[in-house]
């Protein structure tokens, strides 16, 4: 029996590194489908196609308001496969940053504080 509890541990372990590194993965892999080369979406009308940016202060903050986050966001993981936990970081950091970035891919060079934000292992923290 105690073979049995062992094997168990092992299993329950093994099955909680695998979540974690999924979500890690997930969090820092957005499908870059339906982006043009200079990785802005493609022209949906209105001012050349981008998003409208409201800029940013200078402690790299956005001026979007918190209210704002969700539909940001939205667009933002809109191509992903990985919803959920692209929904959870951008909103995560949209919170503390007060912007995204234009498009669904890339330019986060828009959103200095979102862009700079870091896991503990240096990877990006923002998708």
């Amino acid at each position: 029996m105690n073979g049995m509890a062992n094997k168990n541990k092992v299993a329950a372990l093994l099955l909680l590194c695998f979540l974690f590194l999924a979500v890690i993965v997930s969090a820092e892999i957005i499908d870059a489908n339906g982006i043009d080369d200079d990785g802005e979406e493609p022209d949906k009308g209105g001012a050349h196609g981008h998003h409208k940016h409201k800029g940013h202060n200078k402690d790299g903050k956005g001026n979007l308001k918190p209210s704002q986050c969700g539909g940001e966001c939205k667009r933002r993981c809109s191509k992903t496969h990985h919803k959920k936990p692209c929904l959870f970081f951008c909103n995560k950091c949209c919170a503390k940053c007060l912007c995204v970035p234009p498009g669904t891919y890339g330019n986060k060079d828009a959103c200095p504080c979102y862009n700079n934000w870091k896991t503990k292992k240096g990877g990006p923290k923002c998708p």
